[in-house]
């Protein structure tokens, strides 16, 4: 099993890499202008901030919808997994999660075909949100009560290689620079008997691939 360790050794690993490979154009014309160890290191701190969030991410995709064993699992690619219940210690993937708001866990995988994501009503008094972030952590879009409003629709999600038209029946066009996407939910617990509630408003939210929601034949699998 990869775990977070392994990815934050390869994520050190990668930074010293590149640092050595930045110097030895360098050293080739003249070794007098290596890096100092102190440039060296910079240069592969540098790296490391840079290459850590891509690392954890892939880690936090590894965990909730790869490895079937990690603990932490929730669903496929493609399926959302709805939590009816406020996040816990137990809940290790990702840092500090809120306490208010239960959790539905999408990760969308759009080498084949893009995903359609639908919610439902939500009341104006209920704050609910979808969080799209790209494999490089980029908040590249969100649809909820402050961004598209309350009332239901469809919004489409591709990745970076897709082309075309909006279709009818969507909403809006998220395109992200990677083929995998965290669409994170959030719907907002009022108090703790209003778990009910946030459950109805929890299976009104679907995802499904482009062509099944045109009711056309689906392209080959990635």
């Amino acid at each position: 099993m990869l775990t977070k360790r392994d990815l934050l050794r390869c994520a050190a690993m990668a930074a010293l890499v590149a640092a050595t490979a930045k110097s030895t154009p360098v050293l080739a014309q003249n070794k007098a202008e290596w890096p100092s160890l102190l440039e060296a290191k910079d240069i592969a701190e540098e790296g490391f901030i840079y290459g850590l969030p891509l690392v954890m991410n892939y880690a936090v995709m590894q965990e909730f919808a790869v490895d079937r064993n990690s603990g932490q699992f929730k669903a496929p690619f493609n399926e959302i997994n709805n939590m009816h219940q406020v996040a816990s210690p137990a809940d290790t993937a990702v840092i500090t999660p809120n306490s208010d708001t239960p959790y539905s866990i999408l990760w969308l995988d759009l080498r084949a075909e893009p995903m359609v994501i639908s919610v439902p009503t939500v009341e104006k008094e209920r704050y609910y949100s979808v969080q799209l972030i790209d494999g490089n952590t980029y908040n590249f879009g969100y649809i909820g009560s402050r961004t598209t409003g309350s009332e239901p629709g469809s919004y489409l999600v591709v990745g970076p290689d897709w082309k075309g038209e909006k279709p009818d029946g969507i909403k809006q066009v998220f395109t992200s620079s990677t083929p995998f996407v965290f669409a994170n939910f959030r719907t907002q617990l009022i108090d703790a008997e209003d778990m009910a509630n946030v459950e109805k408003v929890q299976t009104g939210y679907k995802a499904q691939p482009l062509s099944a929601f045109l009711k056309q034949p689906a392209p080959p699998a990635a």
